[in-house]
């Protein structure tokens, strides 16, 4: 493949050369490639990971996704209706922890790219490590204080530490997917095993959750105590300092919130131990012994300077941004908009079963007809969502809920399914390069968080600006109209402006495949060097 710039794979030269120039250059003759992939399908022998292995590492990401997908459907409406704070506080909470859990997403970054070779490898202390704090801090993440006046602190307190500790958690084990196993078709095979669990993940939080505390939300609330809601909205319920709790439900809706905390708080404690057990990581298998890591703050100038990495970036920044204020109004939009009380718990589960059972057939077509082109089916929802915006009812809700579910499938498989293609094409331009995954990964989270408490903030704010009322049944409709825009109109914007910039990803299948051969090539001339460093007679060629 010939062309110009740094991002274009040139032919005709060998590995040591390439190392030098900070570029690989692939094999002009065809006997060359033939040795080429010979050599290559020999190493592969030795990267193969068993189903075995597949399955802990995916089992041990899902108990953070069973957690944040509780967060993301519940946690708005349990601040409102349960904990009683404002819409406003509410927004900040939110923002606010999703901010920092994005400023730390760098910072664990910068510790975790410093750290040392373990007898466990180097990412799995921090995996095991930050287990337990997270835990303790989920579970009084859900609890309700018996003070009133402090609880925005309280909420805000524990969700910014779980933030924080989700992310010493989501750094190391995503970046991990590189130190499975060198092969591109393996990780990408481990990364459907893990998107696969994760949305069985989101699936078993959203459902689990969902159906403990659904008795919280009843309908039959709403009739029992609409008397006393419509009596009290004008005053007690716009200030938080002055908040009376709604006759015979206070109780109830804390013990079960507590009791789904605790249940997946266990779910967290078994997936670690299933990872720890059923997972080896490798060191780089690319890098010379001699290599250093290269410096955090160098490597993040290089990451912001990397075209394929920034466009990728920016591309699903918007589209999770999208997707994240479709879980976190879509109970708000059920309940109040679209008379759905009754239905949003099955709901929710349809578009989970759907996105679930849709990862093979995803993982499938992108093998088949490339990752950019599997990227389509990520608009699939946006037609749905406008005709459940503009014709609310169950039936229809239902076919929207499955589409929704095989978008959002699209949609959590290709980033994590990409990203290596981007880290493999830096480690192309920059051989000696050491310890950048964790780079990558974090600033990549870091961004997507940001982008997410961004549009939570917006989300909450604008329910706050339409005079949302916390406990009342019946709400206004300029209350109902932002509903409507937040699930309809604002996400389809967003997923048309990502999918757009994605348009220009230059990564394509041909190239691609063209930086795995090379790679091979340089993996190749680094076990050459390695070995006659050693005073060993084996060398390549």
């Amino acid at each position: 493949m010939a062309g110009a710039g740094d991002d274009t794979l040139q032919q005709g030269d060998l590995p040591g050369k390439a190392a030098q120039n900070k570029t690989i250059f692939l094999p002009q003759e065809p006997w060359q490639e033939q040795l080429l992939r010979q050599s290559a399908e020999e190493l592969k022998q030795d990267d193969k990971l068993s189903v075995c292995s597949k399955l802990c590492y995916a089992v041990g990401g899902a108990p953070n996704q069973v957690a944040t997908s509780a967060t993301a459907f519940f946690l708005q409406i349990y601040l409102l209706d349960i904990a009683h704070i404002t819409p406003f506080h509410a927004s900040l909470v939110l923002f606010i922890g999703k901010a920092w859990g994005a400023v730390t997403d760098p910072v664990a970054g910068f510790f975790i790219s410093k750290s040392k070779w373990t007898k466990i490898g180097r990412l799995m202390p921090w995996l095991l490590g930050c287990t337990p704090f997270m835990v303790v801090s989920y579970f009084f993440m859900w609890y309700l204080p018996p003070f009133v006046a402090g609880r925005v602190v309280w909420y805000l307190t524990f969700y910014c530490l779980f933030q924080a500790l989700s992310t010493l958690f989501q750094v190391p084990y995503s970046a991990l997917t590189m130190f499975l196993s060198p092969d591109q078709k393996e990780r990408d095979s481990a990364t459907a095993y893990r998107m696969t669990m994760e949305v069985l993940g989101t699936l078993i939080g959203a459902a689990l959750h969902g159906q403990i505390v659904a008795s919280a939300h009843a309908s039959d609330r709403c009739s029992t105590n609409l008397t006393v809601n419509a009596a009290e909205s004008s005053s007690s319920l716009s200030n938080v300092s002055n908040l009376a709790e709604p006759l015979g439900f206070p109780s109830h809706g804390r013990d079960v919130y507590m009791i789904a905390a605790g249940v997946i708080g266990g779910v967290y404690l078994f997936g670690t131990i299933i990872l720890f057990t059923g997972v080896k990581e490798r060191d780089d298998p690319y890098a010379f012994n001699s290599d250093k890591a290269i410096p955090f703050f160098k490597g993040l100038r290089l990451t912001m300077k990397h075209g394929p990495y920034l466009k990728l970036t920016a591309s699903f920044l918007l589209i999770s941004t999208a997707i994240q204020l479709e879980q976190s109004n879509f109970v708000l939009f059920c309940t109040h908009a679209a008379n759905l009380h009754n239905h949003f718990q099955y709901l929710v589960v349809t578009i989970l079963v759907s996105a679930a059972v849709s990862i093979p057939f995803w993982q499938w077509f992108l093998q088949q007809f490339g990752k950019k082109s599997a990227a389509c089916g990520i608009s699939w929802m946006i037609p749905f969502v406008v005709m459940l915006v503009t014709i609310p009812n169950p039936v229809l809700a239902y076919v929207v809920a499955f589409v929704s579910g095989l978008s959002i499938a699209a949609s959590l498989l290709l980033p994590w399914s990409m990203l290596p293609d981007v880290v493999d094409h830096f480690r192309l331009l920059n051989p000696h390069a050491k310890g950048h995954e964790t780079i990558f990964y974090s600033s990549y989270v870091f961004f997507t968080k940001m982008s997410a408490g961004i549009g939570l903030g917006i989300s909450a704010a604008s329910l706050e600006f339409a005079d949302y009322k916390t406990e009342m049944c019946r709400q206004s409709s300029t209350v109902i109209l932002t509903l409507k825009i937040l699930i309809g109109a604002v996400p389809a914007i967003l997923i048309i402006i990502g999918l757009s910039i994605l348009f220009f990803y230059p990564i394509t299948e041909k190239s691609r495949k063209e930086t795995e051969l090379a790679l091979d090539l340089l993996r190749r001339s680094h076990l050459s060097t390695d070995n006659l460093s050693e005073d060993t007679k084996n060398t390549w060629l």
